[in-house]
């Protein structure tokens, strides 16, 4: 019976409301593990039941289309003049050329079933695999409302979200300073964080890009402050992983009224803070250019083919908690890991961000065979690596840094959270674990946690009854 007068807390709610979302999770992880193994069966047996050799003629023609479009990628993007051309023509034409092939030989109504079952199969594993996850953050706590909040703002950030928000006087009404940042006179934000904290500031927060977000974000962690996230840069690749609305950074703000807070991960490259990425190799040569800036896309496809095949292409080897990887193409290094490799796309998402862990993805492809072969095998390619680290150090040869007593000091071209930057070797990457406090708006509207990618081990144990579910909610095998 319910004493009167009692009333949950915070944390109590907050656990009840998690477990009872639990218990309605499992069974219906279940099923959708039981639809993903119907499917994929489903898919295999359309495959095997078609006459004659048609679903062998399915699955090579396809794998075939997908090794020839992959190597005709590789030739647009290493090669230059007649040589490009040709690579997007074939890339183009290969896919093409495989639907022809499926309608003229009687084969696309096999190829169509089949793929909409691997489809299913698929969407309904991920789905039932992000059902069955245990929640690995911790649960936030209720945050005091800050009384001298201090906020950075970038007007440029976003192309002028700040601006085009009215984020000043919203968080001016809030109770928030506002440093206005002038884009005729650059100023070191991490100096002004500093100057704000020994004037009294209890919060610090910054509208801008994930760059801008780390510096202040280690000012706050350094002397043990609430930081604020507001969504006001181009990609925001942190703040989408807190789960905040990206499309309007004004509700980032509603956490100085209604906040509750988390712990996160905050990576160090050479003394260097980041909250996103530091890459190293083809991109961040790639970023060092002047031009990057005005014309990304024309920049790239001028410089990429001498960075990939030209004899003597500078290439990485790193120490990846002591095991070594060496002759890389590209380096990403992530505070905390992705879910999945399609970060060097940008499209890549971080399901947690206080594992403790660096994120760690390799890439050599040095020709189109190699690219064809990624194609087919994904994240088991040779030329791709992906891992998890405490530590990671990297060396490569460089243009030489200024002359000290010492000698020559080598550097090597970094992209710091998407900043060009020139750091000596070797570059160590490392993570200091929880170390940001982060105040959230206790209503997020950002993009939901992404699914896993799919494990059939996984799924089949789920599916049929070897995984059993503990009090916590985790599944064991």
């Amino acid at each position: 019976m319910m004493r009167m007068g009692w009333h949950p807390t915070f944390e109590e709610r907050a656990i009840g409301s998690t477990r009872k979302a639990r218990s309605w999770a499992w069974p219906a992880a279940r099923l959708l593990a039981r639809c993903a193994v119907v499917a994929a069966t489903a898919a295999a047996l359309v495959l095997l039941l078609a006459l004659g050799v048609g679903g062998l003629l399915v699955v090579v023609v396809g794998l075939l289309g997908l090794a020839i479009c992959a190597a005709g990628i590789w030739w647009s993007v290493a090669r230059r003049g007649p040589v490009r051309l040709l690579g997007a023509l074939v890339a183009v034409a290969a896919p093409i050329a495989v639907l022809v092939f499926y309608v003229r030989s009687g084969l696309w109504l096999i190829a169509l079933i089949s793929s909409l079952c691997w489809v299913t199969a698929s969407a309904c594993g991920r789905a039932a695999l992000h059902r069955a996850r245990p929640p690995r953050s911790q649960r936030p706590v209720r945050a005091r409302r800050p009384r001298r909040a201090v906020l950075i703002m970038n007007p440029k950030a976003g192309g002028g979200k700040v601006a085009r928000f009215d984020l000043v006087k919203r968080a001016e009404r809030l109770g928030a300073r506002v440093i206005l940042l002038d884009p005729s006179a650059p100023a070191d934000v991490g100096v002004l964080a500093r100057q704000a904290v020994e004037n009294g500031a209890d919060l610090l927060g910054v509208a801008g890009g994930d760059g801008t977000q780390a510096l202040v974000a280690a000012v706050a962690a350094e002397h043990g402050l609430p930081f604020l996230v507001i969504a006001a840069g181009t990609r925001n690749h942190f703040a989408m992983d807190l789960g905040l609305d990206r499309a309007d950074p004004a509700r980032c703000l509603d956490a100085l009224t209604d906040g509750e807070e988390i712990r996160v991960d905050l990576g160090d490259v050479s003394g260097r803070p980041f909250v996103n990425t530091v890459s190293f190799g083809v991109y961040a040569d790639i970023v060092q250019s002047p031009e990057y800036r005005d014309d990304k896309r024309g920049t790239a496809l001028k410089l990429m083919p001498d960075l990939l095949t030209r004899p003597g292409a500078r290439r990485l080897d790193a120490c990846v908690d002591g095991a070594r990887l060496a002759d890389q193409q590209a380096l990403l290094i992530s505070n905390n890991p992705y879910i999945s490799p399609d970060e060097l796309s940008g499209a890549g998402r971080r399901p947690v961000l206080d594992d403790g862990e660096l994120g760690v993805i390799g890439l050599r492809v040095e020709n189109a065979a190699q690219a064809a072969e990624l194609a087919l095998w994904g994240s088991q390619a040779p030329g791709l690596t992906v891992a998890t680290a405490r530590r990671v150090e990297v060396k490569a040869g460089g243009p030489r840094g200024p002359v000290t007593a010492g000698g020559e000091e080598a550097r090597l071209a970094v992209a710091v959270d998407g900043e060009a930057l020139w750091l000596r070797t070797p570059v160590v990457c490392s993570v200091r674990s929880r170390a940001l406090r982060v105040l959230l708006p206790r209503e997020r509207r950002g993009e939901p946690p992404p699914a896993p990618p799919v494990d059939w081990r996984k799924l089949l144990a789920l599916a049929f009854g070897t995984a059993q579910r503990t009090e916590s909610g985790e599944s064991h095998t």
